[in-house]
């Protein structure tokens, strides 16, 4: 039944659609001029029923579970809930939904099943009240569409109102989300340092956030010295750059000035297909093939390798980026223009020199920008790191040795029955913000380096 007040809207879009369509279109064939044509009133019907409906069915669901859970607490018998920490009755929540899904284990208490029934029961009844709401307003809004049909009413003006205000809102909401991931990080991160010392988190040498989950637990107390997670992650980008900037580079060249058109048309798209790649394939490439094949020739060669290495993992990543920085590298050479190439070779320069000597320099600022941006990537990466690489921080740039990095430890320190407000889960906030103003710093430098070096051609 989730989809059933989608599919009216739906419905009713198409159908205002029509309707107005074909009412504009009798309209015209008695003869009558129309201010606007008759696909503006078709259109104008379509978005008075799908925007503020659709509005109302996201508000409705995004406001529903917290609803609906409200009044489930609120049916518990009188005292419950007293004494209960903020947790505990997250877990009492829970465990009503599980029964609620028919996922019951053990023998769950009476009041438990009953506030499943209700819970049920109040979801039921949620859907169907969407349903109708969303009938009623659809044909409410269709008919009032149906009413602004007439020759001298201004349906274009109308569509382009209505097509201003939802570029607005999306580029509100795009503002205000960033804002929001900024304010929820520095809130958490804020509230990390005041039960660590920031001195020890940037500058201490040990991590080892190994602290009780829960207040019944005993544990130790945890250190959370960030600079080998930090390392960690600098060797394994280090790693990646390493692999695919030359990689990249080259194939850039190649492919723009060298290759014949043949050999261009089957390169290029292959390089795409790389690039559409999910990176968790990337690694699972990289734990069941590279890995392996990594320790095989450690051992060959009588080096000692571990079974996740940041060799592996960077190595990996590094591919994955090539054809990042060779789009990138090739669009910058080709917005180069096709007179400076013509005049350096007019000059007798070879093709060679031509490319290191008059284009490559003119692409610097495309080829810097993307070199940057893919740093920002390799250090932002999760999935390859997290299947590759491993999960002890080591203070050692050795690329054979098994490291860790900051997208590894945020995923381990929020996985399990973690409470959000102890020193081991707040830490993941702590090293999110890092990786945050890591990446923001490098793209503001990059696009610094864009806009000064940047040459404008005739």
């Amino acid at each position: 039944m989730g989809m059933l007040p989608f599919a009216i809207l739906l419905v009713a879009a198409i159908v205002g659609y029509m309707i107005n369509l074909q009412s504009a279109r009798a309209i015209r064939a008695d003869g009558t001029k129309l201010h606007s044509l008759s696909g503006f009133h078709g259109l104008f019907s379509a978005l008075l029923v799908l925007v503020p409906v659709l509005t109302f069915v996201l508000l409705w669901l995004g406001f529903e579970g917290a609803v609906i859970e409200s009044l489930m607490f609120a049916s518990l018998p009188t005292g419950t809930l007293d004494g209960l920490g903020t947790g505990e009755v997250q877990l009492i929540g829970a465990e009503i939904r599980s029964i609620a899904g028919g996922r019951v284990f053990g023998t769950p208490e009476d009041w438990k099943l009953a506030a499943a029934d209700r819970l049920i029961a109040y979801e039921a009844w949620s859907d169907w009240l969407l349903i109708a709401a969303v009938a009623a307003l659809s044909v409410a809004l269709v008919l009032f569409a149906r009413s602004r049909v007439a020759p001298e009413y201004r349906a274009r003006q109308q569509v382009e109102k209505i097509t201003t205000g939802l570029m607005i809102f999306c580029a509100t909401v795009a503002i205000f989300t960033t804002i929001g991931i900024v304010f929820a990080l520095t809130y958490e991160t804020f509230k990390f340092f005041q039960m660590v010392p920031l001195s020890e988190f940037l500058f201490g040498t040990s991590w080892e956030p190994q602290i009780p989950i829960r207040e019944d637990q005993i544990a130790a107390e945890g250190a959370f010295g960030a600079v080998p997670v930090f390392l960690g992650t600098i060797v394994i980008a280090t790693i990646a750059l390493t692999v695919a900037v030359p990689v990249g580079l080259l194939t850039a060249i190649y492919l723009n000035e060298f290759a014949p058109h043949a050999v261009r048309s089957v390169i290029k798209p292959i390089l795409e297909i790389l690039a559409g790649v999910p990176t968790v394939v990337y690694g699972f490439f990289a734990i069941l093939v590279v890995a392996p094949a990594l320790r095989e020739l450690g051992a060959d060669l009588g080096l000692d390798v571990a079974s996740n290495t940041a060799l592996a993992a960077g190595g990996v990543m590094g591919v994955m980026l090539i054809p990042f920085i060779s789009s990138f590298a090739d669009d910058a050479l080709s917005a180069v223009p096709q007179s400076l190439r013509d005049g350096a070779l007019a000059l007798g320069a070879t093709r060679g020199e031509m490319m290191m000597n008059v284009l490559f320099p003119a692409a610097i600022p495309g080829i810097v920008g993307g070199v940057l941006l893919a740093v920002s990537r390799a250090i932002g990466e999760t999935m390859i790191v997290v299947m590759a690489a491993g999960l002890i921080a080591r203070m050692t740039i050795n690329p054979l040795d098994s490291v860790t990095a900051v997208t590894v430890q945020i995923v381990t320190l929020l996985i399990g029955d973690t409470a959000f407000d102890s020193p081991k889960t707040l830490a993941a906030f702590a090293l999110g913000m890092m990786l945050f103003l890591a990446t923001l710093v490098i793209n503001v430098f990059a696009l610094r380096i864009v806009r000064k070096y940047r040459e404008i051609y005739d």
